[in-house]
């Protein structure tokens, strides 16, 4: 049995989009049993581009049910069944944060018609779901309308069934639930990560740091490598249990705290960073590098005195960096190492190098 489904939502960024309709096929294989479509009331507003594509507005929603009023009949008509729909990973995460809304784990097997058709009608021009049908001859009402998208789906479902004549491909496309719910702490993780300069920390079940990471674009790095296929990112992957992050402002600062947390945590999957360059004296016995804060008003000040790096700090205040009292109040403290010593050096020979103050 399976749950044919096409769902519209508000749009907005990553997991934040709410349904604004749904509609469910159950379908046999054979024909259609059952069936269920409505408006669903998003609590929030729709993204204009999305009033353009759909013609779904936020008056049409206002008096609609809100989804807990219409979660008991979803489940009751996807009950025993495998999920389809045409970009399954969009439409079962859509259904599946509604319910985590309500508290509930909605757990299903599904099908993916665009993965299906790419398998079974290779070689066409495009998979959208309007160029498909078009390409096979299946007729369209109600285009971006979850109803009509709904019903398109289940007449190039059906071809596909009929396509599959030794059911290999199917069995070979179902996509386990239990499959997609680690795809889903993936994806989770990787969200959970802001797109500014920073280094990032993965941790497994017990909470002990098992790789550090850094990078200009933290949520951009961890994706990279959250999709990597080698036997040591499988590893990393099948034991993430969640991901922190420290934001810093500058990619000079990002090095100095990657190259101090690696040596107090020492993370089981990171290679061993040795890089000891050559020694290194400071243009200035004492002076501080002025670079940029985690937000628009904010300085980081890194703090080298008597030649000796003595560490860094963040200050919204002009008056804070130039009050060295105040700013040795708030230091952190970093190494005085030679590779700490060599992030500093490079940085200051980049063409974004640090504002020098001479002390």
């Amino acid at each position: 049995m399976y749950a044919i489904v096409d769902i519209e939502t508000t749009g907005g960024p990553y997991n934040q989009e709410r349904m604004t309709e749904i509609a469910i096929y159950r379908y046999d294989g054979h024909a259609i049993v059952d069936r269920f479509e409505s408006l669903v009331n998003p609590e929030k507003k729709i993204q204009n581009f999305v009033v353009k594509l759909t013609g779904i507005t936020d008056k049409m929603v206002k008096k609609a049910p809100k989804f807990h009023e219409v979660a008991k009949r979803i489940v009751e008509i996807t009950d025993g069944c495998i999920l389809v729909a045409h970009n399954a990973d969009f439409d079962y995460r859509i259904l599946r944060n509604e319910f985590k809304s309500l508290g509930y784990d909605y757990s299903k097997n599904s099908l993916c018609t665009v993965q299906l058709s790419q398998e079974l009608i290779p070689d066409l021009p495009s998979y959208s779901l309007g160029k498909l049908c078009k390409s096979l001859g299946i007729p369209m009402a109600n285009r971006h309308r979850a109803d009509g998208d709904a019903f398109a789906t289940v007449s190039l479902f059906e071809l596909l069934l009929q396509k599959d004549t030794e059911t290999t491909i199917l069995s070979k496309r179902l996509i386990d639930a239990s499959v997609l719910k680690k795809k889903e702490k993936l994806t989770d993780a990787i969200a959970s990560v802001p797109t500014s300069v920073g280094v990032f920390y993965i941790h497994q079940e017990n909470g002990r740091i098992m790789y550090i990471g850094k990078a200009s674009n933290m949520q951009k790095k961890l994706r990279l490598l959250l999709t990597k296929k080698s036997k040591k990112w499988k590893t990393i992957q099948s034991k993430l249990a969640s991901v922190s992050y420290d934001e810093t402002g500058n990619d000079t600062l990002a090095s100095l705290v990657f190259n101090q947390k690696i040596i107090n945590y020492k993370p089981r999957y990171n290679n061993n960073y040795h890089k000891i360059p050559k020694e290194i004296q400071f243009a200035h016995e004492n002076m501080l590098l002025l670079c940029n804060g985690r937000h628009t008003s904010e300085r980081a000040v890194i703090y080298i005195k008597d030649n000796s790096l003595e560490g860094y700090a963040y200050t919204d205040l002009e008056y804070q960096y130039n009050n060295l009292e105040i700013l040795q109040n708030k230091l952190t403290p970093v190494e005085n190492s030679l590779e700490n010593r060599h992030i500093v050096q490079t940085s200051l020979l980049k063409k974004t190098s640090p504002k020098i103050i001479i002390l």
